[in-house]
């Protein structure tokens, strides 16, 4: 069997998951197996819960009034979840949606909004955030799902809460223009981990000041382009878990 089974559909349940259980499935999701999937009783989906792992499992119910899933065997065992934060300044609607799909993909173990003085998004959704966890999740083989925080405001993050976990910021106007280098230095450290990522308009000047006080930092650049934000985002978490995360494991 191939590592992965990316022909199934997936669905994320909220139940323990276990052979010979019996699943049921929520009215969104029974429209989209049946209605637009075109499933019926009997065909085979995969369910995860982001604690059991992903096990094989069978549609029963007619799908009008209810429907359900029983639980066949485990395909995959729950794997250890990354300790990586993901901070950034939250951006508008699509961009922010994608954004945290990516975060999801790139294995973060927790996202974390953080308002900046150049924050252009004062008020989130956290449900639609959820979803586009659980949506990437399901797309894209995924087995932990991320916590999902409710916006901080920067002070937060720049003071001395949680300064065991090293805090890469990326930043373009950083001298480090080798991020690979600078992180490779903090390879033997094995700290837990987060990545910050600002707004459009940049860090201020003020906010540069209280993160360089802040213990445990690297200050770096993500090379010569001005990236945007949701870019940027992506370009930070794959270095990141090449040279610190699980892909160098």
């Amino acid at each position: 069997m191939p590592r992965y089974d990316f022909r199934t559909p997936r669905i994320f349940v909220t139940f323990p998951l276990a052979k010979g259980e019996g699943v049921p499935l929520d009215r969104d999701q029974a429209n989209y197996l049946i209605n637009v999937l075109r499933l019926s009783q009997g065909d085979g989906v995969l369910l995860f819960n982001g604690r059991d792992g992903e096990w094989q499992a069978v549609l029963t119910g007619n799908g009008k009034k209810s429907l359900s899933a029983v639980v066949g065997e485990r395909t995959r065992e729950q794997p250890p979840a990354l300790d990586l934060h993901f901070l950034f300044a939250p951006l508008k609607h699509a961009r922010l949606d994608y954004t945290v799909q990516k975060a999801v993909e790139m294995g973060v173990s927790r996202i974390q909004p953080v308002i900046t003085q150049h924050t252009q998004v004062a008020r989130l959704n956290l449900d639609r955030m959820r979803a586009n966890v659980v949506e990437a999740a399901q797309q894209c083989g995924v087995l932990t799902l991320p916590e999902v925080m409710e916006a901080v405001p920067f002070k937060t993050i720049a003071g001395e809460a949680d300064a065991g976990r090293l805090l890469i910021f990326c930043d373009e106007d950083a001298e480090v223009k080798d991020p690979v280098a600078v992180l490779a230095a903090h390879r033997q450290a094995q700290a837990p981990l987060a990545v910050l990522i600002g707004p459009e308009g940049g860090f201020s000047e003020g906010e540069r000041d209280m993160l360089m006080k802040r213990p445990n930092i690297v200050r770096l650049s993500l090379g010569p382009r001005i990236l945007r934000a949701d870019t940027a985002a992506v370009a930070a978490l794959a270095v990141v878990q090449a040279v610190l995360g699980d892909w160098s494991v």
